[in-house]
């Protein structure tokens, strides 16, 4: 249960948030290689003091474990395995005024969140993590939305450049990174999200031992948008090569391998962490 005087915490910055849209909205939208915007300071450090208070460490839940070639990270989405004060944060970012402030924003309208977090929820990365350089999956496969905005929440206090970890937003003929940001305590990055919106984490991370990147990432989608924006069909996500780096096509899997994995994935879709339905 949610204390009391927790339910009276302002989480969104509501003054704030119709001065930022109407100033910032060209920028957005007009900025390369594709609409997104850095807000630094956006939330009150103490809501996110307490969304860190509630980080669970990489053993303090079943995270989902991603750890192959182009990806080696943790994430966890199961509204059981969050804290309250998370949930109570996360339905904030979901609400119609959240809603408004982004569709402000970015221009694009009809808004709807993802109340199943599929492929959002928190995200940690231990040292020699990664995330290589990709396009995110365009359609939901439950809800059968298309996907148009990723926001991504950083938690990580006295982070140094050395560390890296840095989010890249690379061009769309992947010939250079366009802009790198570091991933520091209560930095909120917006961005639209379409075929070719490439972006991620692509060096091995360099913090010291005991720490890690920690972020929050949410989605948001529409019914229908641009043609331009997709390839075509609905796909998953697709990895991209940077200059000089081989192949970031998936490796192949074994047959026997790829059903150990979904009937795992079927699993914790379904059941909860302590065994019970």
């Amino acid at each position: 249960m949610i204390p009391a005087a927790d339910l009276k915490t302002p989480i969104l910055p509501v003054e704030a948030m119709d001065r930022i849209a109407s100033a910032r909205a060209e920028s957005y939208r007009t900025a390369e290689p594709y609409p997104h915007i850095v807000l630094d300071d956006f939330f009150d450090p103490a809501v996110l003091d307490a969304l860190l208070d509630e980080f669970p460490d990489a053993g303090g839940v079943r995270w989902i474990k991603y750890d192959d070639p182009n990806q080696v990270k943790l994430a966890t989405r199961h509204e059981n395995q969050l804290g309250p004060f998370t949930r109570y944060f996360i339905y904030h970012l979901n609400s119609a005024t959240f809603l408004a402030f982004l569709e402000k924003l970015t221009g694009i309208e009809g808004l709807i969140p993802d109340p199943l977090l599929f492929g959002g929820g928190l995200h940690q990365i231990l040292p020699g993590g990664k995330l290589a350089i990709h396009a995110d999956f365009n359609r939901h496969p439950h809800l059968k939305l298309d996907r148009r905005l990723n926001l991504l929440v950083y938690l990580n206090k006295d982070w140094k450049e050395e560390y890296g970890g840095h989010f890249e937003l690379w061009g769309r003929d992947m010939k250079t990174c366009e802009r790198r940001v570091l991933p520091v305590f209560n930095r909120l990055v917006v961005f639209s999200t379409t075929d070719f919106s490439y972006h991620g984490h692509p060096d091995p991370l360099r913090c010291p031992e005991g720490r890690a990147r920690r972020s929050l990432a949410l989605y948001y989608y529409s019914n229908g948008r641009p043609a331009e924006e997709v390839r075509g069909a609905p796909h998953s996500t697709l990895f991209q090569a940077r200059p000089g780096e081989a192949s970031a096509a998936p490796p192949k899997v074994p047959l026997r391998k790829r059903w150990r994995k979904l009937r795992r994935a079927v699993k914790e879709l379904f059941i909860a962490p302590d065994g019970e339905a």
